[in-house]
């Protein structure tokens, strides 16, 4: 096929977008919902949509060079209707492939349920035209505060899937580079026209990669999730099943016998994570037990803790809280001392 024919055909999708606008909108709300059901129903599926994720937030980076390369090869620009649709249809893409992972994975009576409800609004945002285009994209500090986000929650469920990587490590690696590529839009929004204000601009993207590192607790392992989790007097070690769940226990059944912390962890294929299971009274830490899982099973990977050795003032509100090695927060299990 000649140039010529490349680009008779390429004026003719232009103009057909130029005529009807909401066809990109329509397609990126569309395809974002058809990720939402595909992942949530098929896993296997997850490393592919997230690989055309990743390529897709490349375009977005270098949207600007991309532009001018087209407008010198083709002799004409690139509509801007069109490029503010396809930054939306990314949005809404990445938005809507990982809302069913942090649905799941998010302890909802925790500080975890605002970073996943964030993630909620500002999804509903995307895709509502009004919204996002004459209230959210004119308010350009406000526009760079979704985009960082997106693409923060979009690498934190890519990177483990597509690169086995720890949940620290994607946590990490994800931070440092929403942290990096905030930097030239913050350039651009907020230009340096003093030596002081250059100097405000990196202590503020500092900042903000500080606020990511403290806040961590309140983000949900977005690829590590329960798949069971029960407190009980005695667990199957060989069929790796648990006994009767328990929500209270006495002091001097405790003392007798201990107690086991069941969890089950779905994890993705390929990765090994360690994670602790955290026993705590009335707030206090008592004991920190690490543990090894393996990702791929799909019921999740069985593993538990026996704790047998406790203070003498038992009684009272418990919790074994299930947290990863950078203390992000994948559950917790509770259970009652009563005298």
């Amino acid at each position: 096929m000649t140039v010529a024919v490349w680009k008779s055909r390429l004026a003719s999708v232009i103009a057909l977008i130029q005529r009807y606008p909401g066809i990109v909108a329509a397609f990126g709300f569309i395809s974002g919902l058809a990720s939402f059901v595909l992942v949530d129903r098929q896993a296997t599926l997850a490393p592919v949509i997230a690989g055309i994720l990743l390529l897709s937030w490349v375009w977005l980076m270098f949207e600007g060079l991309a532009t001018r390369v087209f407008a010198r090869s083709f002799g004409r620009k690139i509509p801007e209707p069109l490029l503010r649709y396809v930054t939306q249809m990314i949005h809404q893409e990445s938005l809507f492939f990982v809302l069913p992972f942090f649905f799941i994975t998010t302890t909802w009576n925790s500080g975890q349920a605002l970073f996943t409800g964030l993630l909620g609004l500002i999804a509903l945002v995307s895709i509502v035209d009004p919204l996002y285009f004459k209230w959210l994209a004119p308010r350009r500090w406000l526009y760079i505060a979704l985009h960082t986000l997106a693409l923060f929650a979009a690498m934190l469920t890519a990177l483990p899937i597509i690169f086995h990587l720890t949940t620290t490590q994607s946590y990490n690696l994800a931070l440092g580079i929403t942290v990096l590529l905030s930097f030239p839009s913050l350039l651009v929004t907020f230009p340096v026209q003093r030596w002081w204000r250059g100097l405000a601009l990196i202590g503020v993207t500092l900042a903000l990669g500080g606020a990511g590192f403290l806040l961590r607790s309140w983000v949900p392992p977005a690829t590590l999730w329960l798949t069971e989790a029960t407190v009980t007097t005695q667990v199957d070690g060989q069929n790796r099943t648990p006994g009767k769940t328990l929500t209270q226990v006495s002091a001097s059944q405790l003392r007798q016998s201990g107690l086991y912390a069941y969890t089950a962890i779905n994890a993705p294929r390929g990765l090994q994570e360690r994670i602790y299971h955290v026993w705590r009274r009335e707030g206090g830490d008592e004991e920190r037990i690490a543990l090894d899982i393996q990702g791929g099973r799909k019921a999740g990977y069985r593993a538990w803790t026996h704790k047998r050795n406790f203070p003498e003032q038992v009684v009272g509100n418990w919790q074994v809280r299930v947290i990863t090695d950078n203390g992000q927060l994948i559950g917790v299990l509770r259970f009652e001392v009563t005298p």
